[in-house]
């Protein structure tokens, strides 16, 4: 039996932009869109030329891309003007994109109150748009914007709309949930009853969040016959955001009851392109991933408790509904109060430490990890330090810089700014190191004066030079006077490699220092530097 094909638009660089905070340079645009053009979607929705001056510098742009169509967006033209007259059209046309995707009313309530036309005037503004660019042979979309509310007020008036574009030769007509607010089986009954009016080779969907519903309903159109499928990166959209493609692709590429129906053109070996393509998204917002997005999240296959632990040892599908590496993603087991031998083992295999079940080793990590999270410790998330403990409890881990005494100071100034300094005394190869350094707060001071200081470290330079501290919590674990902070750090690197290290003590100083030294000791591990002498 032969598969029907599902399309791909995703739209992160236009509706995506639309997110409170997000403000894409040129720069950006461009890496994103080769992200996509290189997992393959059919379509990528650039923007809207001539609305800002960044989208219209993007479309001006020679792009040549190997799998995906540049797609430019715009609304239908305005009322008393012929659309070869419309100026934002005249942008569109220019933009010498192969497909045009134009939003247009089909909620009367919003023709009334919104334009400020008669009805009339609107299908007009529709069809005379669709034939306008239908003539060019643009590959011609209508995004029937707010068409579900619309439909339950007037299904009459709804359908004339998608209808006005439908016969004027559009390719697409694509019916948006633009307030969110539909669910699963509204969608299903009306995509059915639409897809009589259009047929469903001719219709997607662009589903909003706004009850968490967005994948649910894309879903569902496409069982009751939609086949163009709208959303954007990680789901990135204004308010609660569009679908997530992160999560629609690989549901229709690994589960049976699509895949087994329906193809889409993103080959088998760039689905593992998808948790790249997320966590670029993050990086180019600077903004910390969603560890517990499905499938590209980095908790997406984590296991913790004991017993899952050892299931999946056995056999990953007791607790895994598919293979990490098919989407690009990795298993990792998590170490914590509530391990057991299982995970211990499992979690020292995945760092490549092979180390017999019975070496009494194993007994002694697994209580000193429990030992430690009972003063504070967690390394849930804290993996580096985890690492870092496991080696240096079997003697793998050299000293590297040896801290004998450090010292941090904050002070107000006149003019009432408050600034930290720190000086940390340090030891390579039995030299004694003096570093200073400011920040605006005392770990940032500490970090800046080992920082700043890298030069110097001998040896060591090199491999620092390019360390990062990302992110920096603080979590008060009990109140009092005796009151134990728990700090966990975040640190990368030019190699793009993120680790998590984490201090524990009465003193916030003190626990934010073990963090950044187990920090530094990470990064001259993974890089095999040599020992102090």
């Amino acid at each position: 039996m032969s598969k029907e094909r599902l399309y791909i638009f995703d739209t992160t660089l236009r509706d995506g932009a639309q997110t409170q905070g997000v403000d894409f340079s040129i720069e950006d645009k461009e890496k994103i869109a080769s992200a996509l053009d290189n997992l393959g979607v059919d379509y990528i929705e650039g923007g809207w030329p001539g609305a800002n001056p960044t989208d219209t510098e993007f479309f001006q742009k020679k792009h040549n891309f190997n799998n995906s169509k540049l797609t430019c967006f715009g609304m239908t033209k305005r009322s008393g003007r012929s659309a070869e007259n419309d100026t934002g059209l005249s942008a569109l046309m220019n933009s010498n994109t192969p497909a045009v995707c134009l939003v247009g009313k089909s909620w009367d309530f919003h023709v009334d109150v919104a334009l400020g036309i008669t009805n009339e005037e609107n299908l007009e503004n529709i069809s005379e748009s669709a034939k306008h660019f239908v003539k060019a042979k643009k590959e011609f979309m209508f995004d029937a914007e707010h068409f579900f509310d619309g439909y339950k007020a007037n299904s009459k008036y709804a359908l004339s709309c998608i209808k006005a574009a439908y016969d004027e030769g559009a390719r697409w007509i694509v019916l948006c949930d633009t307030n969110g607010g539909t669910l699963p089986h509204e969608i299903s009954k009306i995509v059915s009853e639409v897809s009589k009016v259009v047929p469903g080779k001719n219709l997607g969907i662009h589903a909003h969040n706004d009850t968490g519903n967005a994948v649910a309903n894309s879903l569902a159109a496409v069982l009751a016959g939609a086949r163009q499928i709208q959303g954007t990166i990680n789901g990135l959209g204004e308010r609660c955001g569009n679908a997530n493609l992160m999560s629609l692709i690989p549901t229709f590429f690994l589960k049976k009851d699509f895949a087994s129906k329906f193809e889409i053109g993103i080959k088998s070996k760039n689905i593992k392109n998808l948790t790249n393509c997320s966590r670029l998204l993050d990086e180019i917002l600077n903004r910390k991933p969603n560890q517990h997005l499905p499938y590209v999240g980095a908790a997406a296959f984590s296991h913790k408790g004991g017993l899952h632990v050892s299931a999946v040892q056995k056999d990953p599908k007791t607790y895994e509904h598919v293979n990490p590496e098919e989407v690009g993603n990795s298993r990792n087991i998590v170490v914590s109060d509530q391990s057991g031998k299982s995970n211990i083992i499992s979690r020292l295999k995945s760092i490549k430490i092979n180390i017999e079940e019975n070496d009494p080793r194993i007994k002694k990590l697994l209580e000193e990890v429990k030992d430690r999270e009972f003063i504070g410790y967690s390394y849930d998330g804290a993996d580096a330090s985890f690492e870092l403990l496991a080696r240096r409890l079997i003697g793998e881990i050299p000293r590297y810089i040896l801290i004998n005494e450090y010292d941090v100071s904050v002070k107000k100034n006149k003019s009432g700014e408050i600034i930290s300094s720190a000086k940390a005394q340090l030891e390579v190869d039995g030299e004694k190191i003096i570093c200073e350094g400011e920040g605006n707060g005392p770990v940032n001071a500490l970090d800046n004066a080992i920082r700043q200081n890298v030069d110097r470290l001998a040896k060591y330079s090199k491999y620092l030079k390019d360390l990062k501290l990302v992110d920096y919590k603080v979590r008060i674990l009990n109140t009092g006077t005796e009151a134990v902070t728990r700090v966990s750090i975040e640190s990368t690197d030019s190699k793009g490699k993120n680790w998590f290290t984490i201090g524990v003590s009465t003193n916030i100083i003190d626990a934010s220092f073990k963090a950044l030294i187990d920090s530094l000791d990470y990064k001259l591990f993974k890089d095999n530097a040599p020992a102090s002498l």
